[in-house]
C-alpha cells in the first residue's frame, strides 16, 4: 500500500550526494526546495518532546539545553557546559513557580517529585562536567531528560483539540501510548503519539488491543528503506470493521508547528505547504507512518511501515515522505532490532503496555 517510490528516494539520495560531493553540478539537483538549515532531529525521544502541545518557556529551554549537553562533552566545550549546567539550575530555583504554575492541580503531585528527581540528577551531572567525565554526560543528561518530558507532559491539562465530526466514529488516542513489539528476531517498542495523529495512532492502538497483528508477517519489504506489515490473511487489505462489515479507514493526518490542529484528508502539497517539516518527520530511524493506497489519501486501515532510511541521503522536507504519509510515532526501544527484520519475518505480539487509558472508543465503533 505504499506508493511505489523507493526508486525515486534512492535517486534524489544519490544526486544529492553527487551535488554535494561536486561530481554533478547544481542543475542536477531536483527542485524540492531549500535544503534545511540545520541538520534533521534524529532521535525520536527530542522528536517526541518537541512535539508535545505545551507553551512553557522555562522548562522549554532546559530541554533543549540538556539536549545539547553530549554533543558539547564530544566537542569538549567545558566551558560552556559548566556556564549551561549552572544556568539550569539557577532556572529551576528562580523560576519554578512558573514551572509549577503551568501544571494543573491534578498533575502537580506527580510533577513535583519529578521536578525533584531531576534537580538531583542534576547533582551529579554537574559533576561529570566538573571532572570532563564524558562517560557520563550523555546517559546522565539523557536521564534528566526523562524527567523533563515528564513534568512537561504533566502540563497539558485535557486533549488540545477536537477531532472533526466527520472522523468521530473511529478510535481515538488522546494523549501517548507504547506498544510492545514480539518478533522472531526480536522485541522493540513504539512510542505512538496521539497529541499529532490521535486518529491513526488510535486505529493503530485499538487493532494492537484486538490482537489483529499478532502473528502477521512483514508482507513488503527493502531492508535499506522499510518494512510494512498489517495486511492480513483473505482478500481485504485492512482491518475489517465487523459492525459494519466494511473495511476501516483512516484519514490522512498531519500536524504541522504553529497549527494545534492536524491538516485531514490531503498531503502538505495539495494545502500548499509543499517544504513545510510535520511535527512528526521522516528523520528518525524507525519512523512509523500508516500505508495508503497511492490514489487515496485518505485509504489508510491497518497497514503500517517502519522507515529504515537514514536521513543523511534525504533530509527531512527533501525525502518524498515528509508530508505524503500520516506519521503516528516512533521506535523508541530496540531499534537494533530493525536492522535485523527482513521480508517474510513475524510479528508475534503486539501488546498496549503504556497509554491504554488515552485510547477512546469513537462514536458507533
Amino acid at each position: 500500500m505504499v506508493r511505489n517510490n523507493w526508486n525515486w528516494i534512492v535517486k534524489f539520495g544519490l544526486v544529492l550526494v553527487l551535488t554535494v560531493t561536486g561530481l554533478l553540478g547544481t542543475n542536477a539537483l531536483p527542485s524540492y526546495g531549500a535544503l534545511p538549515k540545520q541538520s534533521a532531529i534524529k532521535d525520536a525521544r527530542i522528536l517526541l518532546r518537541n512535539a508535545l502541545p505545551i507553551d512553557n518557556p522555562t522548562i522549554r529551554e532546559i530541554q533543549h539545553t540538556l539536549e545539547t549537553m553530549p554533543k558539547l562533552a564530544n566537542l569538549k566545550r567545558w566551558g560552556t557546559l559548566k556556564k549551561d549546567i549552572d544556568k539550569i539550575l539557577t532556572s529551576l530555583e528562580t523560576n519554578q513557580d512558573k514551572i509549577i504554575n503551568s501544571i494543573p492541580e491534578t498533575h502537580r503531585a506527580f510533577a513535583l517529585k519529578d521536578l525533584q528527581s531531576l534537580k538531583n540528577t542534576l547533582l551529579p551531572l554537574k559533576e561529570a562536567i566538573a571532572s570532563k567525565d564524558r562517560n557520563s554526560i550523555k546517559p546522565l543528561s539523557e536521564k534528566a531528560l526523562d524527567y523533563v518530558g515528564s513534568i512537561e507532559e504533566a502540563m497539558i491539562a485535557e486533549f488540545p483539540f477536537a477531532i472533526p465530526p466527520e472522523y468521530a466514529h473511529l478510535p481515538q488516542l488522546r494523549g501517548r501510548a507504547v506498544v510492545a513489539v514480539s518478533t522472531d528476531k526480536g522485541d522493540f517498542q513504539i512510542t505512538l503519539d496521539g497529541y499529532s495523529a490521535p486518529l491513526n495512532a488510535g486505529v493503530f492502538a485499538d487493532l494492537v488491543q484486538k490482537g489483529f497483528y499478532d502473528g502477521l508477517t512483514f508482507n513488503r519489504a527493502d531492508e535499506s528503506y522499510y518494512l510494512q506489515s498489517g495486511d492480513p490473511q483473505g482478500p481485504a487489505d485492512g482491518y475489517i470493521d465487523p459492525a459494519t462489515g466494511q473495511l476501516r479507514r483512516v484519514p490522512m493526518e498531519i500536524r504541522v508547528p504553529n497549527r494545534p490542529v492536524p491538516i485531514y484528508g490531503h498531503t502538505l502539497e495539495e494545502v500548499g505547504m509543499t517544504y513545510t517539516l510535520p511535527v512528526l518527520p521522516f528523520s528518525a530511524y524507525g519512523t512509523v507512518a500508516m500505508a495508503h493506497p497511492a490514489n487515496d489519501n485518505n485509504g489508510g486501515s491497518s497497514q503500517f511501515f517502519l522507515y529504515l532510511f537514514e536521513s543523511d541521503l534525504t533530509p527531512a522536507g527533501l525525502n518524498l515522505m515528509d508530508g505524503n504519509y500520516s506519521v503516528f510515532g516512533y521506535v523508541t526501544a530496540g531499534q537494533e532490532v530493525l536492522y535485523k527484520l527482513r521480508l517474510g519475518d513475524r510479528l508475534n505480539k503486539l501488546t498496549l503496555v503504556k497509554g491504554a487509558e488515552n485510547l477512546v472508543q469513537g462514536i458507533n465503533s
